[in-house]
């Protein structure tokens, strides 16, 4: 098993349920990054949470005692809007239902944040845990006066340190069930996200390993790229899911250690 790392260009992490759980750091965390510096290991955190900014993620890591650069993170509020500039022309008017990284990487991208949803050409719809029942309202009816329909991921699930609360796919799925309209997702299990990290780190899909705690995005999601995969259990998917959905990762390992250890001997 161990071999199959040997020839190992790069690495794109999630960080949910991988790095963290909730507000805690997981086990392993500073010896993992270290053995990829270690090994010229490159190295993006790629996030399906749309609320997370490349530099709150280098201040997140940075209290886990790991130096990382913005450079090293790509989320989907970022994905979502790099998306956006080759599908959509500059100044088009979108509403969103998202948090402040998702505004701040769509205004930077050239676009025009509106409340008012029948000048919506656009909905882009992220993570929000202030949502309101009138926001989502908005959203819908912008939805049926024909704006083009942007999910930044289909997470339905988000882990806490003891419990699972909603994630954006819950959100999405009450829109669709409101209107009949199904997103377009721009991060995982879609190739969207996994190809900027590729682009980025400048490496090849099968020396490239997706390390993740979900089977149905971040496993599938490199699948669909033609990365090799590895999920840890220290999130959300267990190894009764496989057999449930079908999706055999590469490599299963119970948590970070265990992948250091691997990597290491390899």
């Amino acid at each position: 098993m161990n071999s199959a790392f040997t020839d190992l260009q790069g690495v794109v992490i999630d960080i949910d349920g991988v790095l963290r759980r909730g507000g805690q750091p997981l086990p392993g965390v500073k010896e993992f990054f270290e053995t990829l510096r270690e090994r010229d290991v490159r190295l993006i955190l790629a996030t399906n949470n749309s609320t997370a900014s490349p530099q709150s993620v280098e201040s997140l890591m940075a209290s886990m005692n790991v130096p990382i650069q913005a450079e090293e993170v790509i989320g989907t509020a970022q994905a979502t809007a790099a998306y956006l500039q080759q599908s959509h022309p500059p100044g088009t008017r979108m509403i969103l239902l998202g948090e402040e990284a998702l505004h701040e990487a769509i205004l930077a991208a050239g676009f025009v944040p509106v409340d008012d949803p029948l000048e919506a050409e656009v909905v882009v719809s992220g993570f929000n845990r202030e949502m309101d029942y009138m926001l989502l309202t908005r959203v819908a009816i912008a939805l049926q006066n024909g704006a083009d329909f942007i999910g930044t991921n289909p997470d339905t699930s988000f882990p806490l340190e003891e419990w699972i609360a909603p994630g954006n796919g819950a959100i999405l799925a009450a829109l669709e069930a409101t209107t009949g309209i199904k997103p377009t997702i721009i991060g995982k299990p879609e190739p969207h996200l996994y190809i900027q990290c590729l682009r980025r780190m400048n490496t090849v899909p099968e020396r490239t390993l997706a390390l993740g705690d979900r089977l149905d995005t971040d496993i599938l999601g490199g699948q669909r790229t033609g990365m090799p995969t590895a999920l840890v259990l220290t999130g959300i998917s267990s190894k009764e899911d496989i057999k449930i959905t079908g999706i055999q990762p590469d490599f299963i390992f119970p948590g970070l250690p265990e992948l250091t250890k691997a990597l290491q001997d390899s």
